[in-house]
């Protein structure tokens, strides 16, 4: 991607109504924009990230044996009164009355709809186990909304929902689970504290809070605050046994089907990782989530030769299977550079007086600020994917 082609509305100076660093540099890297309060917009930045923060989520569900599902935003309030939640989240629950008289809410979470899902196919111990999972958009209405994407009305959450037969089962499943978990926010450069929690309105016995100690947390793990990324459950037979959601053992006895439920806070997740992987100058994005691989800053686009080694050597690093952005903007070099810091991706390579001077492109490794020359000579037989191999860049 071309920079003059891209959308990403970077700011000089932080908005007066950001608090959390998080917010500060998600609005002045141009990863998102707050439409109203608690209420915000993915720019194309920010939805790259999120975008690589679900497909780790997704990989790690698949290696665990769990179903991608994708349930509805709406939901009709009598099954809220059947398991006994309508009044417990009363004040959060955005509820309305449609056209039809149709009492409705915009879904909080699903455990609901997922046990009237499960009811209508699952009738036998021989259909279970079975683990479902969507990644989707929840709505609940904040008394306070703030920290930005920290604590916001619309937020995207991944939920996962095991169903087994007996508590072995669902032990099992919590297990994988959890195990699941480490490595989503391994791969995600997290350093995570795990504690045993209480399971609140969500019910059951067993469960595990995920917590990232960060300065804008509104929990705390060791005396010190942090942000909740996770959260998961064994949640038994409360809302099987609400709802009817039973199964026939093989003795022809019917029974509940035993649930366990895992979520994750998935926008959350960017502000949590930033607030883990930052600096005075910006974001530093770990590199399995970051919005580019690379990004070259071509100091002074409009000269021929640097225009045409950037070109040459984007086009390299594309053809490798990179996803590179390169900064083609008639603006002074401070400028450019400014922004390469601030939005945070992992390598930038910088063409300029140098590479005409003696045909070496700088090689800055964003985490660190290490710097080494390589030269784009015809003489040099090492390719630049090999020595970024060899810097273990990539």
């Amino acid at each position: 991607m071309y920079w003059s082609n891209a959308f990403i509305p970077t700011l000089k100076e932080t908005p007066k109504d950001a608090e959390a660093i998080s917010h500060k540099l998600m609005l002045r890297a141009g990863l998102v924009k707050m439409l109203t309060a608690g209420v915000y917009l993915y720019l194309p930045l920010g939805l790259k990230v999120l975008n690589n923060i679900e497909n780790i989520i997704r990989d790690e569900m698949d290696r665990v044996g769990a179903n991608e599902v994708y349930l509805s935003c709406l939901q009709p309030r009598d099954i809220w009164l059947k398991s006994g939640r309508d009044a417990q989240m009363q004040d959060v629950m955005i509820k309305f009355t449609d056209r039809k008289n149709r009492e409705l809410c915009l879904g909080p979470t699903h455990e609901e709809v997922i046990t009237e899902l499960v009811k209508s196919y699952v009738n036998s111990y021989k259909q279970l186990p079975i683990t479902l999972y969507q990644i989707q958009t929840k709505f609940r209405d904040e008394t306070r909304p703030r920290f930005g994407l920290i604590r916001s009305c619309e937020f995207i959450m991944k939920d996962a929902y095991s169903f087994d037969k007996d508590k072995i089962g669902l032990e099992k499943n919590y297990k994988f689970m959890y195990e699941a978990y480490v490595n989503i926010f391994k791969r995600c450069g997290l350093d995570v504290k795990i504690i045993q929690a209480d399971p609140g309105v969500m019910g059951g016995s067993v469960s595990h809070e995920f917590l990232v100690p960060a300065e804008s947390g509104e929990d705390t793990v060791e005396g010190k605050p942090a942000i909740e990324i996770a959260h998961i459950f064994q949640l038994g037979i409360k809302y099987s046994q609400a709802l009817g959601a039973n199964f026939l053992d093989k003795d022809g006895k019917l029974n509940p089907i035993i649930m366990g439920c895992y979520g994750i806070g998935v926008s959350r997740l960017i502000a949590a990782i930033i607030e883990q992987n930052y600096d005075d100058k910006g974001i530093i994005w770990p590199r399995e989530v970051a919005p580019y691989d690379i990004l070259i800053t071509a100091v002074n686009f409009q000269d021929d030769v640097i225009r045409n080694i950037s070109q040459k050597v984007y086009s390299q690093l594309k053809d490798s299977g990179m996803n590179v952005l390169i900064d083609d903007r008639s603006l002074p070099a401070g400028v450019k550079f400014n922004d390469a810091e601030l939005i945070g991706v992992p390598i930038i390579i910088v063409i300029g007086k140098k590479t005409i001077e003696n045909n070496t492109i700088e090689i800055k490794i964003r985490s660190n600020g290490k710097k080494f020359d390589f030269n784009v000579g015809a003489q040099n037989t090492t390719s630049l994917l090999d020595k970024l191999r060899e810097l273990k860049c990539i």
